[in-house]
């Protein structure tokens, strides 16, 4: 038995306002050539298919065209989840006919935990593998709301009723594989949430999924399980260091933090009473590049690229002292003609620094304009050479637009 864990495919995103697709259709078709070389027998896909509620027709295309392949292929199940980006209505409304591909679609918890704990079977109709096909956890689905409630005791309701809900589950998987016979059958769980420990990446969009960030589930969760599939963190990684509970991560980089981050898949064989986890390193479809510092340094890496041509998508974040007024035009020119697509530029100086220099009972709208600017050019250490062409340069502005206001008058 051989298994494949993806999750937060995130079909239709972006990246400062660029779409995709291409990325998603290549990871897709990367997925279903690992399926059929590895002869693998279960996709598990724990949440986030798509990047919003309501895809669009290309991203449901990529979707609806990868389950036609995989149907067509040695891959016996594939076991989808709905995360928080999904809508569990849009998910479960084709899942009947979906079935008969052998596509098991679970987008919310039912009336029936036989709805999300499913028995696989074999060519031969043997089961094969128990899937404890948990769906994100709304809010509504696992506790009861009660006046005056602390944000405390909402987080605290939350895990105990995330954590029930599992343990429920589980001992349904138990009295499943428990009325089989022979030899005792794998149990998979799957999920999506935040587990205590994970971690994130800055500028990933992973999102809080409760109020707070206090309900990050444990890391308990029932024995009975074999693997724990999960979704939701981006970054690959395991939960408390348990090789049989993991996030396989996003397969695309979701932000430029995450642009020199291994992308992963992840492989788990089970064979004669023993599991194998072995993680599947996902090429990069696009490259994302990243680069930061003063305008000498910033010049130097872009040279470096130009010189690789280096074909990317490009962050410029300054860090020098000097003040470019023009910086986004100079980058512009810079990458002109290459084949670096420049989405970013960013000055990453806070107005946090200016503040910071404020005194002890002063406040900041009973302090003159100039002064204010002066304080501003010196939390960002302007060279003393800049600041007085500057200053002068600011007032001159000002005066154009009093002069301007007086005429209007």
């Amino acid at each position: 038995m051989k298994i494949i864990h993806t999750s937060d495919w995130h079909l239709g995103c972006s990246l400062r306002g660029r779409k995709r697709y291409e990325e998603s259709a290549a990871f897709l078709d990367w997925l279903g050539e690992l399926l059929e070389k590895e002869s693998i027998d279960v996709l598990l896909v724990a949440g986030d298919i798509f990047d919003t509620t309501t895809p669009s027709n290309r991203a449901q295309e990529l979707y609806y065209r990868f389950l036609c392949r995989v149907a067509e292929s040695s891959c016996r199940h594939v076991v989808i989840t709905a995360g928080n980006h999904d809508s569990p209505t849009f998910l479960n409304a084709p899942r009947e006919l979906l079935r008969h591909l052998q596509v098991y679609i679970v987008g919310k918890i039912g009336e029936s935990l036989d709805d999300e704990v499913l028995l696989l079977k074999n060519a031969q109709g043997e089961a094969e593998l128990i899937v404890a096909a948990v769906p994100y956890l709304r809010d509504r689905d696992i506790r009861s709301v009660e006046a005056g409630e602390s944000l405390e005791d909402k987080a605290r309701k939350l895990v105990e009723g995330i954590r029930s809900h599992y343990e429920l589950v589980g001992q349904r998987a138990e009295e499943i594989r428990a009325a089989l016979p022979g030899p005792p059958v794998p149990v998979v769980a799957m999920g999506h949430l935040f587990a205590a420990g994970g971690s994130t990446v800055e500028g990933d969009g992973v999102r809080e999924l409760y109020l707070g960030s206090l309900a990050h589930v444990g890391r308990d969760f029932p024995p009975v399980f074999n693997y724990v599939a999960l979704g939701h963190l981006h970054k690959a990684q395991l939960v408390g260091g348990q090789e049989n509970c993991r996030y396989s991560g996003a397969p695309i980089p979701m932000g430029f933090a995450e642009a020199l981050r291994e992308k992963q898949a992840i492989m788990v064989e089970f064979c004669a009473g023993q599991m194998g986890v072995t993680p599947v390193k996902v090429p990069i479809f696009k490259a994302l590049q990243s680069i930061r510092g003063d305008r000498e340094e910033i010049e130097r890496q872009l040279e470096e690229l130009k010189s690789k041509a280096q074909k990317a998508w490009l962050e410029i974040i300054y860090e020098g002292k000097e003040i470019i007024g023009d910086l986004r035009e100079q980058m512009e020119a810079a990458t002109a003609g290459t084949e670096l697509d420049l989405l970013r530029v960013s000055d990453n100086r806070s107005w946090q620094q200016v503040m910071n220099l404020m005194e002890e009972g002063e406040i900041l709208s009973e302090l003159d304009h100039s002064e204010v600017f002066r304080r501003c050019m010196e939390a960002h250490e302007v060279e003393a050479g800049q600041r007085q062409v500057l200053l002068q340069m600011y007032n001159e502005i000002l005066d154009s637009l009093l002069m301007e206001d007086v005429m209007a008058e």
